[in-house]
């Protein structure tokens, strides 16, 4: 007789392993498509992902239907660290995106931000030059300034009283304090009264490959948008760490069932 428990750990599953196989496609595509280095960084977490998903799934399947009892306890042992490692991650992501936060110029529609607002962890991390330099390339291929150009007003104040996300406001523009004149959304010249002793005034170029993304206002912007991301992936684990408790749950039921059936096929 088909016990319920194991039933149900054998269809989600089932659904998982038909999951991962789209997955695994999408990493395999990647490493053989992709055509800069942010795509090719994330073939291989998207092809790891697809293949711990099937070798699960796949455990979890057999295991509960086949009454295979050690690779459901393989299942069953995956599924708790995977619980502990998202619980821990939950906390940390909310300990370290507390601080920060863009500062409000009058008059403008953007904020502006500092490195130093942020924590210290997330600061290392885009300090570190190998970390910054690729996800400066990532900005760079996204062309996350190019859309700002794209739908500028043409006007002055069109520009600075248009809404810019962090990292628009960050790596596609100098600093209020630089007193830049405006020619277009990502072209800036210095003037007479362009002085101040900011190091970001310094940095800034016109080059669309470099404007200000060496600029520890676009390391603030892009910690702002990580910020932001990392606490909506927070709350969204929270719910997935309820769901994986409740299959957690069914999984041990199912097993219990596996050794109970072993049990009475050993001693009839």
């Amino acid at each position: 007789m088909v016990r319920v428990s194991n039933s149900l750990v054998g269809i989600l599953n089932l659904v998982t392993f038909f999951l991962s196989i789209p997955i695994l496609g999408a990493g395999i595509w990647l490493s053989r498509q992709a055509s800069t280095e942010c795509e090719h960084f994330l073939e291989k977490p998207v092809i790891a992902l697809g293949v711990f998903l099937m070798v699960v799934s796949l455990a979890g399947l057999v295991g509960a239907c086949c009454r295979v009892s050690f690779l459901l306890w393989f299942y069953l042992l995956v599924m708790f660290l995977l619980i502990l490692l998202l619980f821990c991650f939950t906390i940390f992501a909310f300990v370290v995106t507390n601080k920060g936060a863009g500062k409000v110029v009058s008059g403008k529609g953007y904020k502006e931000y500092k490195l130093g607002d942020y924590s210290n962890w997330l600061q290392k991390r885009v300090s570190n030059g190998k970390n910054w330099n690729r996800v400066k390339s990532c900005l760079v291929d996204g062309k996350v300034c190019e859309r700002l150009a794209d739908g500028e007003i043409t006007a002055f104040n069109g520009v600075y009283n248009k809404s810019l996300s962090a990292i628009q406001s960050g790596c596609c523009k100098p600093a209020n304090e630089c007193n830049f004149t405006y020619v277009s959304s990502t072209n800036w010249t210095k003037t007479a009264s362009s002085v101040s002793t900011n190091p970001e005034c310094a940095a800034w170029d016109n080059d669309p490959k470099t404007l200000c993304f060496n600029c520890q206002s676009c390391k603030a912007g892009m910690l702002d948008n990580i910020k932001s991301d990392w606490k909506r992936v927070a709350v969204v684990n929270i719910i997935f760490l309820v769901f994986l408790i409740i299959v957690y749950s069914i999984g041990c039921s199912a097993f219990r069932n596996n050794r109970e059936d072993n049990s009475w096929k050993r001693y009839p």
